[in-house]
This record gives structure tokens, C-alpha cells and sequence, in this order.
């Protein structure tokens, strides 16, 4: 078998990849990343809406060529509709302020990887890990037909929800039914949206998750649902949903898909382990996904880039220990806020429409500085503290 050697070998160049990658070759590391598919960034598999807070914090420069739609804010709809939370960007948090084009945008993070020095194979599926005495020691990739070794010190999963790389490992990434969301989303045209908002939809429209639209342009926009895993009873149960929606929406439903991604999401905690001798997850193998908003493309830069300088430390002592201090830096941006809204998620899904309804309209009718759960919750109890008596414990 042909062999390779490299100091890091990432698997997966979407943007936790990407950024991994580049942070680690940047260190003078030989980097390889290994991608399944043929081209970078296709299919997209997310609803592409970021905030502009955290580009500063892993060195992206907006590109007009990968933004579709600049975002002001964020609507939030009651489930009867007749409540709408409007939010700036800066109360919105980190699922507004650009809708991306995200072909462009993961390929653009991916030639940011290769100008540091890091090389790239497309078309490479890794299709087993090698482990040797505890340590994972590279993986088994197949390029062009063949099957190659590539040996590398230490190994960085950025495969994804799906990831394989953290199962033969070893690492526990399993998913309860209530921590996995079932979506699908159509790219929509011909249709009437307010072009620089996005808008969530709550309620039993969407039981445990919510339907969004994200605007890509002028009557164009992304139009998708997430469901909760344990509350779908019947195959093709989401679409049915995502379809109810639309056409009880006239500016929807004169509209036209001219493209379907499906997927799944995770909406669990931080996980205990994300490391192990040799290896570390990142992004959406790392579970590092919002459990409330289901956003996770911030998440997988940073953390692509903390495990990029982590790799660079760790090179010569590639232990869990030493890789430890990757999943302590997780921890410590993640984890807290990760519970608690993991907390709210759980509530939220055993709410009523009525009360969904009344908690909209409070919180519509308040100001509050920033979204955020304790913003909203001492919002509520301050006007309505019956409403707020089964969120005590969140407070």
C-alpha cells in the first residue's frame, strides 16, 4: 500500500476542516486534508445564515462574492403569528447578519488552508482509522481508486454529523432522538420575502424545532423546517410540515423549489470527549451545534482554529493529555451555554401553542437589549410571573 506521512491529516474540508487546517499549517505543520466529495462546498446542507461577531475572531474578511443577502435582524413569529419579536442583528445573536453562499464561502476557507501550506485531496474518503498501541496514527484513504496510508502524528474528525472517524476511534458521539433534529429546506424562487430579516416560525408548525427563512436575493430565499427526532412518527413526516407551511403562506406558495437538502442536526450538550490519543473532533463531529438555533458554522471555525493551535503544541506529545487542553478551551466557550439553552430546548418542546402565544406576546411588547434565555425569562417574569413558574430552574 502506498504511503504518506504528515504531521496533521484533517478529515472533512468543510469550514471546521478548512479552518483547522489552516490554523495548524500556519504553525508550520505539514497539513493534509482529505475531502469525500468531489468539489468543496456542494451539496450545501445548511440554512447559511451567520452573524458578522466572530469573522474578526478566526481572521475571515467578508467577500461579496460569498454573501448573498446582508441581515439587519431577526423576526420571531408566534405560533398564530399575530406576535413577532423583531430583533437587530446585534440582539439576534449568531445566526444573522449575511446570508452566505456556501459553495463559495467553504471554498473560499479551504484556499485560505491551502495559501498557509496546507495540501488538499478532493474525492478522498478516509474509510478507516489506523490505530496503533492506543494512539489513532492516521487513516486508510481512497484516492483515485486506491487505497493509501496516511500516516500523521495526529488527526483532526471534521467529517461532519455523520462523522465515521470519532466511531472507529472509539469516541462516543451518539445521539438520543430528542437531541437530533430532522431537516429539509428548499431554495425557493418567485416568491415574496422581506429581503433584510430572517424569520423563525415556532410552535406546532414545527414541533421541537422551528421553520426559518433566510433570504438569498431578490425573491429567492431558503425556506426550511427542523423537527425533532422523537416527535416524528411517520416517514416524510418534516416535508409534510415544511409543505403545510408553505401553503397556508400565499407569498410561499406561488413560489418554486429549485433545490432540496435534507440533513440532520444535532441539539445535544457539549460532550465529555472529543479527544482521545492522536485525535480530536471538531464542528458538527463534535456535537458543537446551538441547541436552540441549531446553528453550528461558527462553531466549527473556532473550534477548527483552537484545534489547529492545540495540534501545533501537541505535536511531539500527541497524548490525550496533552489534547486535553483543546477539549477544556471547548468547554470553556461552549459549554455552559450549551446546557442551559439545551435546558430551554427541552421546555420549548412541551409548550402549547397558547402558550407559546402568550409568551411571544410579552416578550414582543418588552425591550430587551440582547436575545438571550435570561433576557427573555426575566422579561416574562417581570410581567407575567405565572408563565415563567415551570423555567425557575432556569434562572
Amino acid at each position: 500500500m502506498r504511503r504518506y506521512e504528515y504531521d496533521v491529516l484533517v478529515v472533512g474540508a468543510g469550514p471546521g476542516g478548512s479552518m483547522a487546517a489552516r490554523f495548524a499549517a500556519r504553525h508550520g505543520l505539514r497539513v493534509l486534508v482529505v475531502e469525500k466529495r468531489p468539489e468543496i462546498g456542494v451539496p450545501v446542507r445548511c440554512a447559511e445564515g451567520i452573524s458578522r461577531t466572530w469573522l474578526d475572531e478566526v481572521e475571515i474578511e467578508p467577500q461579496k462574492r460569498w454573501i448573498d443577502a446582508e441581515i439587519d435582524g431577526a423576526k420571531i413569529y408566534s405560533p398564530n403569528e399575530r406576535y413577532v419579536l423583531k430583533l437587530s442583528a446585534d440582539q439576534a445573536g449568531n445566526e444573522v447578519g449575511f446570508v452566505l453562499n456556501r459553495e463559495y464561502f467553504d471554498k473560499e476557507l479551504a484556499s485560505l488552508a491551502v495559501k498557509e501550506g496546507a495540501e488538499l485531496w478532493v474525492k478522498s474518503p478516509a474509510v478507516n482509522i489506523i490505530k496503533e498501541d492506543g494512539f489513532v496514527k492516521g487513516a486508510i484513504v481512497r484516492r483515485f481508486g486506491e487505497e493509501v496510508e496516511v500516516r500523521a502524528r495526529i488527526v483532526i474528525a471534521a467529517d461532519g454529523f455523520e462523522s465515521q472517524v470519532a466511531r472507529w476511534a472509539g469516541l462516543n458521539t451518539v445521539l438520543r432522538e430528542r437531541d437530533v433534529d430532522s431537516c429539509i429546506q428548499y431554495r425557493m424562487t418567485n416568491i415574496d420575502v422581506e429581503e433584510n430579516f430572517t424569520h423563525f416560525y415556532i410552535g406546532s408548525c414545527a414541533p421541537g424545532g422551528y421553520i426559518w427563512i433566510f433570504p438569498k436575493g431578490e425573491n429567492e430565499a431558503n425556506v426550511g423546517i427542523g423537527v425533532a427526532l422523537n416527535k416524528i412518527k411517520d416517514r416524510g413526516e418534516v416535508k409534510k410540515y415544511l409543505d403545510a407551511f408553505i401553503e397556508k403562506h400565499p407569498n410561499l406558495r406561488k413560489g418554486t423549489p429549485i433545490q432540496i437538502v435534507t440533513g440532520a442536526v444535532s441539539t445535544c450538550p457539549v460532550p465529555k470527549h472529543i479527544v482521545d490519543n492522536g485525535i480530536m473532533l471538531v464542528g458538527d463531529a463534535a456535537r458543537l451545534i446551538d441547541p436552540i438555533t441549531g446553528g453550528g458554522l461558527a462553531n466549527a471555525c473556532i473550534s477548527g482554529k483552537y484545534a489547529g493551535e492545540i495540534a501545533a503544541k501537541c505535536i511531539e506529545n500527541p497524548s490525550k493529555e496533552c489534547l486535553e487542553e483543546y477539549q477544556n478551551k471547548v468547554e470553556k466557550k461552549w459549554e455552559r451555554k450549551h446546557l442551559r439553552n439545551w435546558f430551554v430546548k427541552e421546555k420549548l418542546s412541551q409548550l402549547s401553542d397558547d402558550t407559546l402565544n402568550k409568551l411571544l406576546e410579552v416578550i414582543s411588547q418588552e425591550e430587551i437589549k440582547r436575545l438571550s434565555v435570561r433576557g427573555i425569562l426575566e422579561a416574562v417574569q417581570k410581567r407575567y410571573p405565572e408563565l415563567i413558574e415551570e423555567f425557575e430552574d432556569l434562572l
